[in-house]
This record gives structure tokens, sequence and C-alpha cells, in this order.
């Protein structure tokens, strides 16, 4: 498990650098010049020119993009062009905003797919498992920004129940609560469709085993033959879809977070593509790549501790 560990942090190099790359020259090829957003309408060609030359636009690109790699190795993201703030504290200052929603959101999702799709393979071919199916393709289906707006309209416009808009307090508060329980659902109902799937496809498959009859026949309660025999072999593709979509999550924010008027490092990205602000959007990739490959070498590790049998060499 150690060299899994050890491997799997050092893969991690050429692969942040292949991102960073890929998104460094998507970024300078891209329409806009970062010089005309800060300069403003009144800048002149001079302005424009001395803005460039300051920033280091002129530079050739691979030029660019070594300086940039290099302050990176050293831990320097550089500043934003817009607001001249560090890219890692302006990142860091929205970040908890972002995980907070997307643990809440993985916690909505593993809770309603996981549950769902159990109900749904136990009673297959019943109501039950046609209204599972039907309440999946929708969760698919409806967009988040739709589903964000009605769930603001109904519960915090009509109803008052929530809280419409932003995130003020820390979310084992009440209040914190409150305020993520909307954007939560709105963002978790997609990966609880697929969850669900997943869930129902990989306990009908083991629910048929001969493990499964053989402790049936010795008279092993049902809950517990479902619990305890049945789950836990069922889980590994299951944690598998669970922690994709966790790393989907944490760069998937930008939508919901922009319906919910949610300071995090999303509605950051948005606003920094739309000012051609590029060692923000770079910062903001990275560290959302660095997380997805980290959230998958935490299921691998998983996926040993739940089947004693998964052995790393």
């Amino acid at each position: 498990m150690a060299g899994l560990i050890v491997r799997r942090l050092f893969q991690l190099i050429p692969l942040l650098l292949g991102i960073s790359f890929i998104v460094f020259i998507s970024l300078h090829l891209a329409p806009g010049d970062p010089a005309s957003m800060i300069g403003g309408p009144t800048a002149t060609r001079e302005d424009l020119a001395s803005i460039r030359e300051d920033l280091g636009l002129n530079d050739p690109l691979f030029t660019q993009y070594f300086r940039y790699i290099s302050g990176v190795v050293q831990g320097d993201l550089g500043y934003s062009y817009q607001t001249k703030q560090s890219v890692t504290e302006a990142i860091m200052i929205r970040f908890p905003n972002t995980f907070n929603l997307a643990i809440a959101s993985i916690i909505v999702a593993t809770v309603i797919g996981v549950g769902a799709g159990m109900i749904s393979a136990i009673k297959q071919n019943t109501s039950l498992d046609a209204l599972s199916t039907i309440g999946a393709l929708a969760g698919i289906s409806i967009p988040n920004f739709w589903l964000g707006s009605v769930l603001i309209l109904l519960f915090a416009v009509n109803w008052q129940w929530f809280p419409a808009a932003g995130v003020t307090q820390p979310p084992w508060t009440l209040q914190g609560m409150k305020e993520l329980i909307l954007p939560a659902i709105t963002l978790g109902t997609g990966s609880a469709a697929l969850i669900a799937r997943m869930t129902r496809s990989a306990v009908l498959e083991v629910i048929r085993q001969d493990y499964i009859r053989t402790a049936r026949a010795k008279g092993v309660k049902e809950k517990s033959v479902i619990l305890l025999h049945c789950m836990r072999n069922a889980m590994i593709p299951v944690i598998t879809v669970i922690g994709l979509n966790f790393g989907f999550l944490l760069g998937g924010t930008i939508i919901t977070e922009q319906v919910f008027a949610i300071n995090g490092v999303g509605r950051l990205m948005i606003q920094a593509i739309a000012n051609r602000d590029y060692t923000m959007v770079q910062g903001a990739v990275l560290l959302v790549a660095t997380l997805f490959v980290l959230v998958n070498l935490l299921v691998d590790i998983l996926y040993a501790l739940i089947d004693p049998r998964i052995r790393y060499e």
C-alpha cells in the first residue's frame, strides 16, 4: 500500500504538468486580451503595450509557460492580473466554501443513491424499482441551474424555509447547514442518480451468488444478509462511482455557486475567465486536478479496506 501511494504521488507530477500546459496554451490561444480588460475602454495603444510588457505577455508562449512553472515549483502561483492579489491567497479564501459544498453534495448523493439503488435491487421489477429508475433518469436529465432556481423559488422565496443564496456561517452550525441544503441537493442530484443505477446493478449481481443463498439457507436474517454479506461485496464499483463523482463535484460547482451566489472557487473561475485572468484560472484548475487525483488514490486505499482480497503489489 505504501508503494502504491508513493507511485501515485510521483505520477501526479507529469499529470499536473500536462494539465497545466494544456490549460496555459488554451487560455493564450482563446480570443481576448488581458491588457484590454485591465486597461479598459479608454486605454491607448501605448497603455496596452505597456501593460503587456509588464505582464510578460510579449514573450514567446513557451517562455511564459516555463516562467509560470518555475514559480509553481517554488509554491508561487502568481498574482491576479485584475486585483494584483496572490492567486494562492485568493483560492484559499474561497476553497472552504467549495469543499464544504462538495462534501455536502456527495453526502446527499450517497445517501439517496445507495438507498434508492438498494431498494430498487431488493424490490426488482416492482413499482418501487420502476419509481427508482424514473427518478434516476430525471436526476441525470434535470440541469443544475433549473433545479437550483426551482428550489430557491419554492423553499426560499415562497416558503422561506432556507436562505436563498450565500454561505456566511460554518457548516457545523445550524445556519450553515441550512445555507448548504439547497445547493447540496442541486449539485448532488445528478450524482445520486448515477450512484443509484450502479448500486442497483452491483447488488443484483451479488445477490444471486452462491454464498448469499448459503447464508439464507443457514437461517441468517435477511437484514444481515443484505447489509453484511451483500452490500460489502457490492460496494467496490459503488465506491468507484462515489469517488469519481466527488472529484467531478469539486470541479463542477461552477454553475451551482453562480446560482446560489456562493463565493467559491467555481465562481472565482467564471470571473477569472471573463476577465482573461490567466494566472487565476490556471491556479484554480491545478487545485481541482490535484484534488481529483488524490480522491482517486483514496478510493484505491478504500478498496483494500473493504475487500481484504485486494492487495497492491
